[in-house]
């Protein structure tokens, strides 16, 4: 039998203590303890001023005046040191504080690393603020209660031109507004030059003494499903913490020299504290790709990726799922992304395992060998790393074992076991919600998570834990049989692939289960009509039809019961709105946001009264 090669890669947590209490629950920690972190995030950007000022830490593409992305804008340690310094002095000339913190309206930039930046060293938090709230939402009711909630005495947008709608009737008349570029109708404006310009002074380095673990670096709003976001704290401690906890998990981030092509927002934790901080706390190098994975912008991280050479490369699963198509007939983009990745990393929802099959397979055309494929599990309140995988051999749902200095707390909920977390990296609270913090800890003082796990090998603690759901989406049919959403969602989505992007379950106090599926861009290949067809047209062509009719064929003939056997399924052609918090802008599907705002088509797909609704016939 033939082993498996990867290329060589060291995973820094192989063994863990695992011990069970009287009352059942059970307690997992690394073998390995957490070694000594910085009080500061920015003490690591003044170390690599000094001892690198020449290294490019962050990159990106010039805006051209007709539109379009050029070539790339780079800026070194030592001139990031100094700008993040004369931003720092002024936001302190303007005695901003915690109660009147900084709020970043933006896509990734290096106008926006500058702020947070600045921002860190003056001891000022900063809150980003996802784009769509401004750019695509029509209410501009998440914009008006992040506003509320944190009360900004200064906001960062780039332009007028995009964002001036938004700015123009949520911010107040006495918040300060910086722009780069154009003018407000109703309202002066600072240019964020002038930030870059202010003189620095010693009150910078007085400023930056008084920080440390507890101080507040900025506030990261979760994406919110039934309720309104909340504003998570996030400490220097968090995110000091963090980042060590990443660097001894994957040793590769500090023997290697970092580079990362990576579009993932900054307002959320993976690319805002994950990514980004990791670079920072490395002394690697970003290149900030404007690309995403959506029909429209994924050429561009084709491009990027064809030009640049990641040494690790982090993604959600949708944008694994491209790479992957594209890697089987793009040959530049093969070579450029795979001549010296030493990872893959993937999180944000569950990744089906023919894309993994797909990445394998291109590696090996290439290479020769496979490229490990690394994961875990963590959340906005975890900063976000928490738990890993301890060996190359992970198969889709596996997270692995806790990061050094997290204590995982197991405990039965509900029918299932719920993983909870304690250590440095775990957020105080909420901003400004006593209520929902207090909730939010067990008695013990662990986070309360949500997420359903269970051993990968019960016989082997050593290998982890592996993904059960959320135990908030889980639900009883109307027999009282328990339904595992996620895993069964897994199932769907490798069923359905390439052609399905999530899957969304559905039967609470029914007789059987159903589900809504949002599809893939590549449907159209499948239905072979001309490109500008509606979605409707696409999803009721005879070649669709028949496809799904055999996975749910499928599905019915692999079920063991009535909670794991899709007894109806319709195609969605109404995409997901981030005004009903039914997607994020990292292309997460909120489950029970959808199925609230969706219940009169759950009610026809149940009630018999869906005419295109898809059931099993065998």
């Amino acid at each position: 039998m033939q082993t498996t090669r990867f290329r060589p890669f060291e995973f820094g947590v192989t063994t863990v203590s695992h011990q069970t209490s009287q009352s059942g629950a059970q307690y997992l920690r690394a073998e390995q303890a957490l070694d000594a972190y910085p009080n500061r995030l920015t003490d690591r950007l003044a170390m690599w001023a000094k001892t690198r000022p020449n290294h490019v830490f962050i990159a990106r593409r010039a805006r051209l005046p007709d539109g379009q992305l050029g070539d790339w804008v780079r800026v070194t340690y030592a001139q990031a040191w100094q700008r993040a310094r004369a931003i720092a002095q002024a936001l302190l000339d303007r005695g901003l504080d915690k109660e009147r913190p900084v709020a970043i309206l933006s896509e990734n930039s290096i106008e926006h690393a500058m702020l947070s930046l600045g921002s860190m060293l003056a001891g000022v938090p900063y809150v980003p603020i996802s784009p769509p709230y401004a750019l695509v939402s029509e209410d501009f009711d998440k914009l008006r209660h992040v506003l509320k909630t944190v009360t900004p005495g200064l906001i960062f947008a780039p332009d007028a031109m995009r964002y001036g709608r938004a700015l123009e009737a949520v911010v107040p008349m006495g918040t300060e507004v910086v722009l780069c570029e154009g003018t407000l109708s109703d309202r002066t404006h600072t240019p964020y030059q002038a930030l870059c310009e202010t003189p620095d002074t010693a009150a910078v380095d007085v400023a930056i003494e008084a920080t440390g673990p507890d101080t507040i670096v900025k506030f990261l709003f979760t994406s919110g499903s039934t309720k309104m976001p909340k504003a998570v704290i996030n400490t220097q401690r968090m995110c000091c913490a963090n980042q060590q906890q990443m660097a001894q998990s994957m040793p590769v981030l500090a023997t290697h020299p970092l580079v990362l092509v990576d579009w993932l927002p900054w307002n959320h934790t993976f690319g805002g504290n994950h990514n980004f901080g990791m670079v920072v706390y490395h002394g690697g190098t970003l290149y900030i790709d404007d690309g995403k994975p959506t029909p429209a912008l994924i050429q561009e991280t084709l491009r990027n990726l064809r030009e640049i050479a990641p040494t690790v490369y982090f993604n959600v699963p949708t944008g694994f799922e491209a790479i992957a198509n594209a890697m089987t007939t793009d040959d530049q983009l093969r070579k450029t992304l795979l001549s010296r990745v030493q990872m893959f990393f993937y999180a944000g929802a569950a990744m089906a395992q023919p894309i993994w099959d797909s990445l394998a397979a291109s590696a090996e055309r290439e290479i020769g060998e496979r490229i490990v494929i690394g994961t875990g599990l963590g959340m906005t309140e975890s900063a976000p790393f928490a738990i890993f995988v301890t060996n190359p051999h992970v198969r889709a749902g596996d997270l692995g074992v806790p990061a050094p200095g997290v204590e995982l707390k197991l405990l039965a909920q509900e029918g299932k076991t719920e993983v909870r977390y304690r250590g440095p990296n775990i957020t105080p609270g909420y901003w400004r919600n006593a209520q929902e913090t207090q909730a939010a800890f067990d008695d013990e003082g662990f986070f309360i998570t949500g997420d359903a796990v269970l051993w990968i090998d019960e016989s082997n603690p050593n290998l982890g834990l592996k993904f059960d759901g959320r135990i908030a989406e889980d639900f009883k049919l109307a027999t009282g049989t328990f339904v595992s959403v996620g895993p069964l969602r897994a199932k769907i989505i490798a069923a359905g692939a390439p052609y399905v992007q999530d899957a969304v379950i559905t039967g609470l106090n029914r007789k059987d289960v159903g589900a809504m599926l949002f599809t893939t861009p590549k449907i159209r290949e499948l239905a072979a009509l001309p490109s500008d067809a509606p979605l409707s047209a696409v999803l009721a062509s005879d070649a669709v039809r028949s496809h799904f009719q055999a996975v749910v064929n499928t599905l019915a003939s692999h079920a063991t019961g009535s909670a794991g056997r899709v007894a109806r399924l319709c195609l969605l052609s109404v995409p997901p709105t981030i005004d009903k918090g039914e997607i994020t802008d990292k292309g997460s599907i909120n489950q029970r946001a959808v199925l609230q705002h969706r219940d009169d088509l759950v009610e026809a797909l149940h009630g018999d009264t869906l005419a295109d609704a898809i059931k099993p016939t065998v």
